[in-house]
């Protein structure tokens, strides 16, 4: 069985960026520091907001925050001046406040 689920606890980077994209389409995006444990680095990873409830959750977030996150792993692609490029990040399903 194929499963492409993503669950992250970590602190948010920053505040959360809003923006319309030119087809008209809201988007937030929010990066989440995430420690991989026994004192090892931690990752910094982007995070997609696409439907209307993950919007909402994440704007009511602020650097230093810290959040649990649900979703998918996706690539996405797009063209920059030095050619093509891709980069992953985590489409948000669920975004919560992590109480811990």
């Amino acid at each position: 069985m194929e499963v492409n689920d993503v669950q992250l606890t970590g602190r948010v980077s920053g505040d959360p960026s809003e923006r319309e994209l030119p087809s008209g389409d809201a988007l937030v995006t929010l990066r989440l520091v995430v420690a991989r444990g026994g004192g090892r680095p931690v990752d910094t990873i982007e995070c997609a907001c696409w439907s209307a409830s993950a919007r909402r959750a994440a704007a009511r977030f602020a650097d230093g925050d810290r959040a649990r996150v649900e979703g998918s792993l996706r690539r996405r692609f797009f063209r920059t001046p030095g050619g093509p490029a891709s980069r992953y990040e985590v489409e948000v399903r669920r975004l919560v406040r992590d109480r811990r």
